[in-house]
Formats: structure tokens, C-alpha cells, sequence
């Protein structure tokens, strides 16, 4: 591919700038992938270095350690209180007692019974006093795979901790030799709301985004290793347990095992993932610049009764959508409102297939999420509009710009700076938009070619409603809905990390500053 100077460039003109511009970036994909890969490669040479590093650290700490030093290897804080660092000692000790008492109690147990996720399931027995058979339910599953990866994750921070806690007794040492005095515990309870008050504060939400965000992640990563579902809901049934790459294996595959007429798993998904992307597009896109141009209407010098309008419109989103979604719905049926009205007048013989044709379906729901979008991007854009330097339209004009020339090149171009990280939000937002689709439409109209692949898959169906019917009803397959949600995840992170680094709020943050 031909490299244009910026000279040379500017002597394109647009048809051929946009094709350079197309070019550029798909040839730019290999590399970009062959990038990531070098990245992980030095990330990962990285991580074994450092921890190279640190076993290095630990066994010189331990060899030329004082008897103090040696002996917190096995009691935590022992060095800490033998230095008079009380109020650390006690900590670091206090740590040891409950992650041991844990682990001897229910956290040993847990780790033992992770592998098989339970041995015994719901057995029946008969009980003689009351002459009949009694179910006796035993090992849990859920419970087994939950407080497993908890106790995990309780094992990393103790072995943090530990390192932490051989570190403190390294750098007591130091500071000893130098002849300077140890922190007391006032000193350290002054430093935690004093230089390490960013520290005392952070220190509640980190641990409720690892207890309440990272392992519901990781547990629910690990359902899909499993045959977590309905039949096998891990207690009340029959217990769960791991089959590999199976899972992955089904969704991925092109071959039905249920009919030639029937649509394999990968179809459906690709299916379904094409249309969700079909939807995040025009659902962002079409609310974006409509919801700009209203803005854009209201704000013209010379428009009247301006808060009235923009009130009208707000008054569309400050009713729940709950109520709005199912009666739009309704009056969109085939005996709705829209259809009776279109009879009555005499302009249609038979009602419109608002619901029941694909394409009518789909193109409904995107025009009424019009309808939904607009208001918020016209409170969104007006702030924005009225921050533009009106000189710059002023200096547009004298040079005869006309009205399209100076939306191109003065507001769009300053709107796509500060919303760019907007647009990929609410790109990423409208793929997981399950109340406009599952209000309006609920996936309908089916898909008959698809709808036993898993759960009942129709035309309006984004992945996200879609995941909600795979984990509902008799079978609740959430082995496949946590396979769907990684894939989804992997999509919307490739997304997310192509665009975001082609943002001009980005690559150039200091034009506009």
C-alpha cells in the first residue's frame, strides 16, 4: 500500500481520502494484532521477571535476615512485635489466626471438594416412622464452586499479605541499621489519614469490587465449564459437574443434532450477535445525530417558547419505560390502535405485520427507540453547543461558509471530540439494551429455523434477551448463557479497544484544549 505524504494528502480529494483512510486502517489490522500479541508476550515475560525477582528477594530476606525475621516466615508480625510495632503485628497475626482457623474449618473442605463439585447428591431413603420415602439432600454444588473460588481468592491475599509481611520485616531492618527509630502504631494511624489517606479510603470499594464485581465474574466463568442448569441445578436435583471445553465446543459448532431444517448453535449465535450489532449501530447512530439536530433546531436564534419544547420532550423519558414500551406494543398489535386508525381511513386493506414480519419488526423497534433516544442526546448535546466559540461560526461566515460547511467542519467535529466516549458507551449500552426489545417485541417474531438450538430465538432477539431465555424455563441452560456471555464479552471488548483507540478525544487530546 502506496504512503501518502501530509502534503499529499491534502491534494485527495474526499472520495479518494475516505478509501486511503478505509485502506489504511484494515491494513493496519494485522499489525495491530501481531502488536497485541508482542504486548502479552512482554507482559507475560514481564510478570515471570517479577516474580522471579521476588522468590530471589524472599530467600535473600530469609538468609540474611535476623532470628526475628526468620521466625515471622512462620508466625506473621512475630517481627513486628518484637520491634515494638504493635499495632501492625497484631494485624499481621490476627490475619494469620483467621486464615488458618478458616481454612482447618471449611476452607480445606471446600478446595477438596472443587474438583468433583460434590460427591453425593440428592439421595432417597426410606424412613421407617412415617412409612414413606424421604428425600435427603447432601452435598451443594453451587455452594462447593462458590466458597471454592472464595477461598481462592482468600489464599491470594494471604500469600500477599505474607510477602508483605516479610517485606516489613526487611525494611525494619534497614531502617534499625541506620540508626533511625521504627513507626509506632500512633505514627501509622496518623499516616493512614494523613499521606496514605488515598489508601484508607480505596481500601472499602477495592474490597467490594473483587468481593461484589471480580468473582461473580470468575464464577460465572467457570460456570460455563460446567452443566449448571435446570436438571443439574446442584442440590435439589443432581449435582453439577465440570465438562471442559464441551460447552464451548456446542455453541461453536456448525452441526444440528436435532434436524436438517434446524440451525446449529454457531448459526443462531452468529445470527443473533449480527443482528445485536446491526442494532447497536442504528439505535446509537440515529439517536446521536437526530438528537443533535433537535438541539441544534431548538437553539436557533429566533426560535419562541424554547423550555417548552425541550420540556415536551423530556416529559417522553420521565414516564417509565415499563408503561411507555408495553403500550407502544400494544398499540402497534395487529388489532392496535395504528392498524384500526390506517383501516378506518381507507389507506390499508389488512393490518400491517408490525410484530409479526422480521423486517417490520426490526425496523419498528429502531424507529421507536428513536422516539425513546432523542430526548436524552438533545440534554446531552445542548450543553455542548452552547460551549462553541461563536466566533468560529462567525469567522465561518465571512469566509462564505454555508450552513452544511459549518456543521462539518465546526460542530461535528467538536461534538465527536467531547461525546466520542459517549458514542462507545452507548454503542456498548444499546447491545445489552434488554428493555426496548424485550418490552416491544420479546424477540418476536420466532425464528423457526433457529428456535431449538436454545431456548425460543426470534428475529428481534438481541443476545441479551437471548441470554435471558436460555436461562429461564423448564431447562435454564446457564452452562450456555455463561458460554454466550464470554463470547459477548469478547466481542464488545474487541469493539470497545479498536474504537476507543481511534478517538479524536484520544489520539488527539489537546487539539480543543
Amino acid at each position: 500500500m502506496k504512503k501518502y505524504s501530509d502534503l499529499e494528502f491534502l491534494k485527495l480529494n474526499k472520495g479518494q481520502r475516505l478509501l486511503y483512510k478505509l485502506t489504511s486502517f484494515f491494513c493496519s489490522i494485522p499489525q495491530w494484532i501481531a502488536g497485541l500479541f508482542a504486548s502479552l508476550w512482554n507482559l507475560i515475560k514481564t510478570f515471570c521477571m517479577k516474580v522471579g525477582n521476588e522468590v530471589a528477594d524472599i530467600c535473600s530476606t530469609f538468609v540474611h535476615g535476623d532470628w526475628k525475621t526468620k521466625i515471622s516466615f512462620v508466625i506473621m508480625g512475630f517481627g513486628n512485635l518484637a520491634r515494638g510495632q504493635i499495632l501492625r503485628g497484631l494485624l499481621f497475626l490476627l490475619f494469620e489466626v483467621v486464615f488458618v482457623g478458616y481454612m482447618v474449618l471449611t476452607g480445606a473442605y471446600w478446595l477438596s471438594m472443587l474438583p468433583s463439585l460434590g460427591k453425593t447428591g440428592p439421595t432417597e431413603t426410606y424412613d421407617v416412622i412415617y412409612d414413606a420415602y424421604v428425600m435427603t439432600y447432601n452435598d451443594n454444588s453451587f455452594k462447593i464452586l462458590l466458597y471454592g473460588v472464595l477461598t481462592i481468592f482468600f489464599i491470594i491475599a494471604f500469600v500477599y499479605t505474607w510477602r508483605v509481611n516479610v517485606k516489613q520485616n526487611k525494611i525494619a531492618e534497614k531502617i534499625l541499621a541506620s540508626g533511625k527509630k521504627l513507626k509506632s502504631g500512633k505514627d501509622d494511624l496518623r499516616s493512614m489519614v494523613d499521606d496514605k489517606f488515598h489508601a484508607t479510603l480505596l481500601a472499602l470499594p477495592l474490597t467490594g469490587i473483587l468481593v461484589f464485581t471480580v468473582l461473580p465474574i470468575v464464577f460465572m466463568i467457570l460456570v460455563a465449564f460446567t452443566n449448571y442448569d435446570g436438571t443439574h441445578d446442584g442440590y435439589y436435583n443432581n449435582l453439577f459437574t465440570w465438562v471442559g471445553l464441551d460447552n464451548f465446543n456446542t455453541m461453536l459448532s456448525w452441526t444440528s443434532g436435532t434436524g436438517s431444517n434446524t440451525q446449529s448453535y454457531a448459526a443462531t449465535f452468529g445470527e443473533v450477535l449480527s443482528w445485536t450489532l446491526m442494532w447497536a449501530f442504528f439505535a446509537t447512530f440515529t439517536n446521536y445525530f437526530l438528537g443533535m439536530f433537535v438541539a441544534m433546531a431548538i437553539n436557533k436564534k429566533g426560535i419562541r417558547l424554547k423550555k417548552l419544547w425541550r420540556t415536551v420532550l423530556v416529559l417522553t423519558i420521565a414516564i417509565p419505560q415499563f408503561i411507555s414500551l408495553l403500550y407502544v406494543s400494544k398499540m402497534f398489535a395487529k388489532n392496535g390502535i395504528i392498524n384500526g386508525f390506517l383501516m378506518s381511513m381507507g389507506w390499508i386493506e389488512q393490518a400491517l405485520p408490525f410484530w409479526e414480519d422480521p423486517t417490520w419488526a426490526r425496523i419498528s423497534v429502531i424507529l421507536i427507540n428513536i422516539w425513546i433516544g432523542i430526548p436524552y442526546l438533545m440534554l446531552i448535546t445542548t450543553g455542548i453547543l452552547m460551549n462553541i466559540p461563536q466566533d468560529l461560526y462567525e469567522s465561518a461566515r465571512i469566509d462564505g461558509a454555508n450552513a452544511w460547511q459549518q456543521y462539518s467542519k465546526i460542530t461535528l467535529p467538536y461534538m465527536l471530540f467531547v461525546t466520542g466516549p459517549y458514542l462507545l458507551t452507548s454503542f456498548t449500552g444499546n447491545m445489552n439494551n434488554f428493555n426496548v426489545i424485550y418490552l416491544l417485541t420479546g424477540g418476536a417474531p420466532t425464528n423457526p429455523a433457529a428456535s431449538s438450538a436454545a431456548g425460543t430465538v426470534g428475529y428481534t432477539d438481541l443476545l441479551i434477551t437471548w441470554l435471558f431465555k436460555i436461562t429461564t424455563g423448564a431447562e435454564s441452560q446457564y452452562y450456555l448463557a455463561s458460554v454466550v456471555g464470554i463470547l459477548v464479552f469478547v466481542v464488545v471488548a474487541l469493539i470497545s479497544l479498536v474504537v476507543y483507540n481511534v478517538l479524536p478525544s484520544i489520539k488527539n487530546e489537546e487539539d480543543f484544549q
